[in-house]
């Protein structure tokens, strides 16, 4: 079954990852632990299985595969080393899936092969019920309903439906009666319950990645299965955005919630109401094509309130993290411009404020002005959110450059980690379904403009 990684038949790389593990200290705000080597490489697999690869590990993907040549000229899966007669169904089996599809050529050779990386590495992220994890180390093996809601907004973008609505069909399978979602869940649908308060922002980027899967779902004779699918999806949808009206207070701001930082808040961060905005009017908008009118009313007043109280609160502050001017400044900015939002003069000065206060010596961006872990540490999501706002901007020379970065600090065989060190290491675990789907997405953007959801 994919997704199920033994590192027991790997002594090596099981080895490197529990001493990765074992020098981490918990953060006081519940964090997960971070590795502060590199836990993983990549993973070579097939459709059935899949298999982390140490530290270092030397060789080269076949081209359109998850199959490494190691340098002996062997070929590694996940059952071993094999010869070119057992590795070539694998590769002519990847290239098609590929082929269904759409691979972003981006503008140069390294980002197709960036694009192409990350799409397999996401692929390989994808368990057999459509649960797509963080990635197969350890405490990252868990199905975040952010990422995997960025993930299936990624497939559909990139032509490869049917792992979009997969994974949109996981979140609607696991969703709350209270429309809300858990902090993670096993990949077998099973919640983790170890403390976590429920991520608001999940209910703002689960409607907003079903309607760029409504949108990039062909109309006509092509797109009629793939659409009454994602129309029977409109329940978990409209569960997901009555949850975020109805969190919205008198003041049209919802209650403090954890955001993709994951740490416990007594504020209202921009982290959560940004995802809040851009999931209620892509459900508005959606309800209206669906014949929800009432839904859609009801969606597109509560965003014009939100819209409203965020104008309010961090329009006066600088949208800096929260709506406080000592507050610092936090990469989910992006999530308040293209092509979450309309363009902004207000946004666009804000992004440009934050950008330099937030890139690393290294080069990368790091989650926050305050963020209290390494801060010298370049965040691989971070700099691929930047790079996809950049490109849906109009600043393609600037998205470029973020990709170029990204793909200039990959493992040693290519894949995206989450982190960078200050002396350019890759960090932490690899690959990281986040940043493929941002990086993807960021290459869409630079072939054409992601729709955004009507104000």
């Amino acid at each position: 079954m994919r997704g199920s990684v033994d590192l027991t038949r790997h002594p090596r790389a099981l080895l490197l990852v529990l001493v990765a593990l074992l020098g981490v200290q918990m953060t006081d705000a519940g964090v997960p632990p971070r590795p502060a080597v590199l836990a993983g490489a990549g993973l070579v697999a097939t459709r059935s299985s899949v298999m982390v690869l140490p530290p270092g590990q030397a060789g080269k993907y076949v081209p359109g595969s998850s199959v490494l040549v190691l340098p002996s000229g062997r070929y590694l899966l996940p059952e071993g080393e094999v010869g070119w007669r057992e590795a070539a169904p694998v590769v002519a089996e990847s290239r098609a899936w590929l082929a269904s599809g759409r691979t972003p050529a981006g503008r140069t050779p390294l980002h197709r092969e960036l694009a192409e990386r990350a799409l397999l590495d996401l692929r390989a992220l994808t368990a057999s019920g459509g649960g797509v994890v963080a990635s197969w180390h350890s405490m990252w093996d868990y199905v975040w309903p952010r990422d995997a809601s960025w993930a299936a907004a990624a497939y559909c973008l990139t032509g490869h439906h049917a792992e979009g609505l997969a994974a949109l069909q996981f979140l609607a399978r696991v969703q709350r009666s209270d429309g809300r979602w858990e902090a993670r869940y096993r990949p077998n649908g099973s919640p983790v319950k170890d403390g976590r308060r429920v991520q608001l922002d999940a209910n703002g980027w689960l409607p907003w990645a079903g309607w760029l899967c409504w949108r990039s779902t062909p109309a006509g004779p092509a797109g009629t299965r793939s659409r009454a699918e994602l129309a029977a999806l409109w329940p978990t949808i409209g569960r997901a955005a009555d949850a975020a009206a109805d969190s919205l207070g008198p003041e049209g701001l919802p209650p403090p919630s954890p955001d993709y930082w994951e740490k416990r808040t007594h504020q209202v961060t921009l982290g959560v109401v940004g995802p809040l905005r851009v999931g209620l009017r892509a459900a508005a908008d959606l309800a209206a094509q669906l014949g929800h009118d009432s839904d859609g009313a009801r969606y597109r007043g509560a965003a014009d309130r939100l819209d409203r109280a965020i104008a309010h609160s961090w329009g006066t502050t600088g949208y800096r993290r929260t709506a406080h001017r000592t507050a610092g400044y936090d990469a989910a900015v992006a999530f308040v411009a293209p092509p979450f939002a309309p363009p902004d003069p207000a946004i666009h000065a804000a992004v440009r404020a934050a950008e330099p206060r937030l890139r690393v010596g290294i080069g990368g961006i790091r989650p926050g002005e305050r963020w209290t872990l390494n801060r010298t540490e370049a965040w691989t999501p971070e700099t691929a959110l930047f790079g996809l706002m950049e490109a849906s901007s109009g600043n393609s020379v600037a998205a470029r450059n973020d990709l170029d970065w990204l793909a200039a600090h990959r493992t040693s065989v290519g894949s995206l980690a989450e982190r960078v060190s200050a002396a350019g290491e890759p960090l932490s675990v690899a690959p990281l379904s986040w940043t493929c789907a941002a990086v993807l997405l960021t290459l869409v953007a630079l072939d054409a403009p992601l729709p955004i959801p009507p104000a």
